[in-house]
């Protein structure tokens, strides 16, 4: 039997992950709840439309056509899709949760899909997707991963199995997270500050010698466009990272405060400050300086407006 598959939600990752699966001949098929509402729409659409990919209005006509379902949302959307797939997801079918959210959230996905009749596998994608696409690196969980494994990696998947218990690939994922999304904040902030003050060259000189091993011009350019771009989506993850240390029994300050300074910039590119979306040169800047500089432009236009 030729192995259909569905994903829902069709963003940077769906769609990247349609392109490798339509390269080997799959039927894929998907679903995303912007298709009918968003300015995205036409762009999935067409993007869609050469890859021959059958996109439908709603979950249930992707459940009801699909042995895996693939679920990408965003983080905040992980529940509200395992319940709206949980409805009409076939028996036995495959429901594999890329989702960036806490262990808990795992879990409470898990139970609306196994008492489906269906069989839920946890993943946690361990770093960003788009420059290794289909063989970025997972880790599997839950009682149905070591069954879905072989079949992933198969397909082109770099999937490795974490644990037969649910929570375990993302516990890893989030306690990552923390570290990465926090770094990303923490680079945009100090550099930012630096810039203002004139002393980036020394900050910069500084970290080379205290980390000697990071090109830090090349990483934080990279840190400033992958914030830019999808910062709002970043923001989500780290409100999961937040829960997911609340669930440790401990006070999530460094996640709150990362999840909070990725949600400005995710503001502030979609104002405009930073170019316009979806056009060349977004987010694309190969200085850092560039998009620093328009952040602090901004910052004092703001304060003469409100003076």
């Amino acid at each position: 039997m030729t192995l259909r598959i569905g994903l829902i939600g069709y963003g940077e990752v769906g769609r990247l992950l349609a392109e490798d699966l339509r390269a080997q001949g799959l039927h894929v098929c998907a679903y995303d709840s912007k298709l009918g509402t968003t300015a995205d729409a036409q762009t999935m659409r067409e993007h869609a439309h050469g890859l021959s990919v059958v996109l439908f209005d709603t979950h249930a006509q992707v459940c009801k056509r699909s042995d895996l379902l693939i679920c990408a949302v965003t983080a905040s959307q992980t529940l509200a899709a395992a319940q709206a797939c949980a409805q009409h997801i076939l028996q036995r079918a495959f429901f594999l949760d890329v989702n960036s959210a806490s262990p808990g959230s795992k879990l409470a996905a898990a139970a609306l899909i196994d008492n489906a009749g269906a069989r839920y596998v946890e993943a946690a994608v361990m770093t960003s997707v788009p420059p290794h696409r289909i063989k970025v690196p997972i880790l599997l969980g839950g009682a149905h991963a070591a069954a879905l494994l072989p079949v992933l990696n198969s397909l082109g998947f770099n999937a490795k199995l974490s644990s037969d218990k649910l929570g375990f690939a993302s516990a890893t994922k989030m306690s990552r997270s923390i570290m990465v999304k926090g770094m990303e904040a923490m680079v945009i902030e100090s550099l930012t500050t630096a810039r203002h003050y004139g002393v980036e060259d020394a900050v910069i000189a500084s970290l080379y010698e205290t980390f000697p091993g990071i090109d830090w011009e090349k990483q934080a350019a990279y840190f400033f466009q992958r914030v830019i771009e999808h910062g709002r989506r970043r923001s989500e993850e780290m409100r999961e990272v937040a829960v997911t240390v609340q669930e440790a029994g401990l006070t999530p300050w460094l996640a709150q405060a990362s999840a909070d300074r990725q949600a400005h910039m995710a503001d502030v590119a979609d104002a405009g400050v930073f170019g316009t979306r979806g056009e060349a040169g977004f987010a694309r800047s190969a200085d850092w300086r560039i998009e620093a500089d328009r952040l602090l432009h901004m910052n004092i236009s703001t304060k003469k407006q409100t003076q």
